[in-house]
């Protein structure tokens, strides 16, 4: 770094070069992120200084934050529930596993987590010292009810289903796993990060919700389907009391306990995350989930017709096909079982579908054998 530091248009220059390395949205079927909305970046420039980690100082801010946390309170059919913003999935499900730890109060608690599950719950595990039960997925690549309750002990301090599955985008049966919650008197979290957006605006979706009993908690990412600026989740409690167990005193702060995992918290991207919700509501929300919804279909119709074998009919939109190659410069990911995954996010249009479709086509040899 130069001592007397770069010009501003020399800064700026850089900084353009260096974003045009980066792969392009256009090209990008493998992602759960998407380009924001407009309205979530203006709102997010609007509210850059912003921070919930000091809410006294941000009273606007905060009741943006509480805004956001009743509508998804009512879209979840709990009106009472409570909840808070976080940076993501992550964050939310390690808040959830913080708490149940605290309240189970056992030596050595464990989790019980379908094989599908995100990676964040090891990390939580590792870090909270707790043990993580693995229950394995049937051929529809949804938790084994039988196995998951076969795996339950005394203690037992969370059990996790999910909506939405990153890899395969299925849904567990969360009322399911709601009854040997409830006979077992464990907290039942969903980790709805990916279809907390999508199943409430798609008909006849399985039921994931505070609408079940037994669900407890529910953690959704704004900055995924919601399509707001990165960083953005949220964490969704039945019973905002269970907050109260991770309570840190704040003394020289304008709030004098927070239960938060991080210190300072953008007001931005709740900002930007609320700014969708309201110019979009829900009939916005739903004709753009109905078009990926859409989309998703037609890909795996195209696919097929090339001979290319879908691995399930996905709740949500990401669709899985038998492992393929596919042709620059598109972008694909594979799952641990090696299987080609393609995410329809709002930046995946059907002129995209429709031009990825041309060039796998143009390219794809089949295997004879």
């Amino acid at each position: 770094m130069d001592a007397e530091g770069l010009s501003a248009d020399e800064l700026l220059c850089f900084l353009k070069a260096k974003r045009k390395e980066d792969f392009s949205y256009s090209y990008i079927l493998s992602s759960m992120c998407t380009s924001p909305h407009p309205m979530a970046v203006q709102a997010h420039n609007l509210f850059m200084e912003t921070n919930l980690g000091d809410p006294g100082l941000f009273p606007g801010t905060a009741d943006l934050e509480d805004r956001l946390i009743r509508w998804f309170a009512d879209l979840y059919h709990e009106p009472s529930a409570g909840g808070c913003t976080t940076s993501g999935g992550t964050e939310s499900n390690i808040q959830v596993l913080r708490f149940c730890k605290k309240i189970k109060n056992v030596k050595k608690p464990n989790i019980i987590v379908p094989a599908s599950a995100h990676f964040s719950f090891e990390k939580a595990c590792g870090m909270m010292d707790i043990e993580m039960r693995i229950a394995p997925i049937d051929d529809q690549f949804r938790i084994r009810i039988d196995s998951a309750g076969e795996l339950i002990d005394k203690n037992t301090c969370c059990i996790i289903g999910v909506a939405g599955t990153t890899e395969y985008g299925m849904t567990d049966s969360i009322p399911a796993l709601g009854k040997i919650a409830g006979q077992e008197g464990v907290h039942l979290h969903v980790d709805a990060a990916f279809g907390g957006y999508v199943l409430p605006f798609i008909e006849n979706a399985p039921a994931f919700d505070f609408s079940i009993p037994e669900v407890g908690s529910i953690s959704v990412d704004p900055h995924k389907m919601g399509m707001s600026t990165i960083p953005s989740g949220i964490l969704m409690v039945r019973d905002e009391q269970v907050f109260c167990n991770l309570l840190v005193e704040t003394p020289y702060l304008t709030t004098k306990q927070a239960y938060s995992l991080t210190g300072t918290r953008p007001g931005a991207s709740v900002a930007a995350a609320y700014a969708v919700m309201a110019n979009m509501g829900r009939t916005g929300m739903k004709a753009l989930v109905g078009g990926c919804m859409e989309n998703t279909r037609r890909i795996i119709e195209g696919m097929e017709a090339f001979g290319v074998q879908k691995k399930v009919m996905p709740d949500v939109n990401v669709a899985t096909f038998e492992h393929v190659s596919v042709p620059s410069p598109w972008v694909v990911s594979y799952t641990r079982k090696g299987d080609l995954r393609i995410v329809c996010m709002p930046h995946v249009t059907k002129d995209i579908v429709e031009a990825f479709l041309s060039d796998f086509g143009e390219s794809y040899v089949p295997d004879i054998d």
